[in-house]
């Protein structure tokens, strides 16, 4: 049985966030931006629906979503496109016309979520280890991983 991830987190480090970014094409000025954020995250866990808001001082992003099912994930303060996503599995358009296949699910008791498409490598996994949350996200070759400590 997977963990609940439920708890609010505090930013406590990262390691190549601006390689990462670079790997999602982000001009240099958003990037340089995002590099200073520290972000918090917000995590609401129960059964197979979860929300997962990532908050800084310039803009909050809102994952909420039901696993199985589809969603539209918006990631224009990210890198401008909007996803069709399954909770599970299966093929999706962007809103730009380009083909993403994504898979939200556990592996374990890592919650994962694998973008197949555009960029090669792209995607997320959330896990405790103890009372931090980490976060690897992959892009191309390139691993930018934030670590957060759990608060509440």
């Amino acid at each position: 049985m997977p963990p609940n991830l439920t708890g609010y987190y505090r930013f406590v480090s990262q390691d190549n966030m601006d390689g990462y970014l670079r790997a999602l094409d982000i001009n240099v000025a958003l990037r340089k931006l995002v590099c200073f954020l520290k972000p918090d995250k917000e995590i609401i866990h129960a059964g197979d629906h979860m929300t997962i808001r990532t908050i800084t001082s310039l803009r909050n992003y809102i994952m909420d979503f039901d696993l199985g099912k589809e969603f539209e994930e918006d990631l224009g303060p990210v890198d401008g496109r909007k996803c069709l996503v399954r909770g599970l599995r299966g093929p999706t358009s962007d809103l730009k016309g380009s083909l993403t296949v994504t898979v939200v699910s556990w592996e374990g008791d890592q919650l994962v979520c694998e973008q197949q498409g555009e960029k090669r490598n792209r995607g997320w996994r959330h896990w405790l280890e103890g009372d931090h949350l980490h976060l690897r996200m992959t892009a191309e070759d390139e691993v930018c991983v934030q670590i957060f400590q759990k608060v509440k």
